[in-house]
């Protein structure tokens, strides 16, 4: 299932980002890549400096961990620390699916679920297609800035080359309460069915709907 949060960063928020990523030093993307995804991946990343990383967290994870779309969707146990990514011409990140056990020692998660948030527009670069497989084919995305795409890391994808300009992301991974996304995917579509009903939330298909969702939820959840 792939959900948008649009607008996840204002464009306030989105020009305070960005002058950062501008001033910040880049190392090779291949750093943080697995053994399999160092042969094709092509792109830089932040490298880890505290006040950088500070700056744009204050920024970029307050909003997310507060979004309700991102809340609904995820239902959220654990957030990995983010990477900034930059992919400047002639750059691209071959077909791949995300480490099932990310982080570092003591400190490991799940990854359960793919986050990537468009830090610049479409009209500030060519190519760069974020491309995910899923059992209705290949879906080719190009959001708009500070828009924000999650979608299973169960799922095959890939960056297409970019051909101009630079493409600004920001990725991290969640490990949710709920492992298997056909799960979530019944429990999203029961809450939002509950909110339609809570307009009037003493009435029995309301009371049935949360009820169900309460139990499946505390059924699946795993903490």
């Amino acid at each position: 299932m792939l959900v948008t949060i649009p607008d996840l960063l204002s464009p306030a928020q989105l020009d305070a980002v960005c002058s950062v990523l501008r001033r910040g030093n880049f190392v090779d993307g291949k750093l943080s890549a697995g053994k399999d995804a160092r042969a094709i991946k092509n792109n830089q990343e932040l490298a880890p400096d505290e006040d950088s990383y500070n700056a744009l967290n204050n920024v970029f994870m307050t909003e997310l961990v507060q979004n309700p779309v991102y809340l609904q969707t995820a239902m959220p146990a654990r957030i990995c620390a983010p990477i900034y990514a930059r992919y400047e011409p002639g750059m691209a990140y071959g077909g791949h699916i995300d480490d099932p056990i990310m982080g570092p020692p003591g400190s490991r998660y799940r990854s359960d679920i793919s986050i990537t948030v468009f830090l610049n527009g479409p009209d500030e670069y060519e190519g760069g297609e974020l491309c995910i497989e899923s059992s209705d084919g290949n879906t080719e995305i190009k959001l708009a800035a500070g828009h924000a795409l999650l979608y299973p890391s169960t799922s095959y994808h890939s960056v297409k080359q970019v051909t101009a300009g630079e493409r600004l992301v920001a990725i991290t991974w969640v490990q949710s309460h709920i492992r298997r996304a056909d799960q979530r995917e019944i429990l999203i579509q029961l809450d939002q069915a509950r909110e339609a009903l809570a307009e009037n939330p003493g009435n029995t298909a309301h009371h049935q709907v949360n009820l169900c969702y309460a139990n499946l939820f505390r059924m699946w959840a795993e903490t």
